[in-house]
């Protein structure tokens, strides 16, 4: 491992104050994390050690700045002229349902507000938490980073099952959610996976879209500046080609397949 997974603790995530929720930045006008514009909360740390991780500096549980959640209502608030009808606010990260027990009062003070919320998770923990902030999570968008148990390990340290669990899950519910794929060269391209990956999901009734996301060396400077070895430097984004050949299969299984 490049560099160590870490236990985690909710309560290390500061139990004496449930109103203080762990940061690491924050986007405004955000256009790529959901439908509409919305205001992006990345929260802070991750137990997924992703090899093609773009915000590495995210990943430690005991970074970030705490900031109040009442804060990030009225900035919610302050934006909400543009959001519209289909905007909102989505929390991503990191990984978002490490800090579940805060985000369960924050999406009902967004509710309150007329605001839409909506989860970028890799689906890490399933739980009574989870599922009570599921049931306040407008769209929920699922990063399924690959659909072997083995491949998915080698990927991100961690296997795949709580994932699954938590997709299942959410279709149980009847609530929206769009699935999320990277696309790796040599990682997360091989056909049979593609279709298996397809066939998974396929009769899913709450996946409204799947959105492709090709891999790219954006991140590779942060690995640098932190002083960490990038496990992908020689790795080259996918072709045009391949892109649509990852899109092709997946479209036998789903109606709307967006590349990113």
């Amino acid at each position: 491992m490049y560099f160590p997974q870490q236990e985690y603790i909710d309560d290390s995530i500061d139990a004496h104050d449930p109103d203080l929720l762990r940061v690491h930045s924050i986007e405004t006008l955000g256009t790529h994390d959901g439908p509409g514009i919305r205001m992006v909360i990345f929260v802070q740390g991750c137990q997924f050690r992703c090899l093609y991780c773009q915000n590495p500096d995210t990943l430690d549980i005991h970074g970030g700045t705490f900031i109040p959640i009442e804060e990030l209502v009225e900035k919610a608030l302050h934006q909400k002229s543009y959001f519209s009808k289909k905007g909102g606010v989505t929390v991503s990260g990191g990984e978002p349902l490490l800090q579940r027990d805060k985000l369960i009062p924050f999406f009902d003070r967004l509710h309150e507000n007329g605001i839409h919320t909506c989860l970028d998770s890799n689906g890490r923990v399933l739980d009574s938490k989870t599922e009570q902030l599921l049931e306040r999570t407008d769209l929920l968008l699922l990063d399924v980073k690959h659909i072997n148990k083995e491949w998915h390990k080698k990927l991100t340290g961690l296997k795949n099952k709580t994932t699954l669990r938590v997709a299942e899950y959410r279709e149980s519910t009847g609530k929206p959610m769009w699935l999320r794929y990277v696309l790796v060269p040599g990682w997360t391209d091989q056909e049979e996976y593609l279709h298996e990956w397809g066939q998974h999901f396929t009769s899913y009734k709450t996946i409204e879209r799947v959105e492709i996301i090709p891999f790219h060396q954006l991140g590779k400077h942060k690995w640098e500046i932190m002083g960490l070895e990038y496990p992908l430097a020689d790795t080259l984004p996918p072709t045009k080609e391949e892109i649509e050949k990852a899109a092709s299969i997946f479209r036998q299984y789903f109606k709307s397949v967006k590349i990113k």
